[in-house]
């Protein structure tokens, strides 16, 4: 896993065998199993999250329905609002998979940046690809019909269509799971 994780360093910045000691002196590395909930709404934290395997997911609770926001998957990074703004989280973040996950606390994050400054330049530079590529995902979201949501899922995760349990996978869309099924019908049937 320490191999996966400084080949997704090295896109950013070279590290030294120092550095790599470093990181890997931190106990970063999480076993995780489905269902194990990494974050509750209400709940305060510091902690950021890096995928190295499995998928987690962020979602809301609202009249008692889950409505999912986002998934996490293998060399995706996320930092939950209430870590920044300092307030308790507004949602929920669980496992939908058994994973491996690096947890960073905002001390551990600060103490590294201050030792070796080139991990501050790697998080800015990944901050500002998350903040573009969430700008883009939003848009196209909030301008698509639901089809073109499932399509573009389609696409650009396909491997969430397997991994992620229909119920999820319909909210995530913005659909009741019924919705999801006649919808998938539909496309197949066009496809014949």
């Amino acid at each position: 896993m320490k191999n996966i994780l400084f080949d997704f360093i090295s896109k950013y910045v070279s590290l030294s065998e120092e550095e790599k000691n470093v990181l890997l002196s931190l106990d970063l590395f999480h076993t995780v199993k489905k269902g194990t909930i990494l974050l509750e709404e209400g709940q305060k934290s510091n902690d950021s999250y890096f995928v190295l395997k499995g998928c987690i997911r962020t979602y809301y609770i609202i009249d008692g329905d889950e409505k999912t926001t986002a998934f996490y998957t293998e060399l995706d990074a996320y930092t939950p609002h209430c870590v920044i703004n300092k307030a308790p989280s507004e949602y929920f973040i669980s496992c939908v998979e058994d994973g491996i996950i690096l947890i960073a606390d905002e001390n551990m994050s600060a103490d590294v940046n201050s030792k070796f400054p080139k991990f501050e330049i790697m998080c800015r530079k990944l901050s500002e690809e998350l903040l573009a590529k969430k700008q883009t995902d939003f848009d196209e979201f909030k301008t698509s019909s639901p089809e073109q949501r499932y399509l573009n899922l389609i696409q650009k995760r396909p491997d969430l269509v397997q991994r992620v349990p229909q119920h999820q996978l319909a909210s995530y869309l913005g659909i009741k799971p019924q919705s999801l099924s006649r919808l998938r019908a539909r496309i197949i049937e066009k496809k014949n």
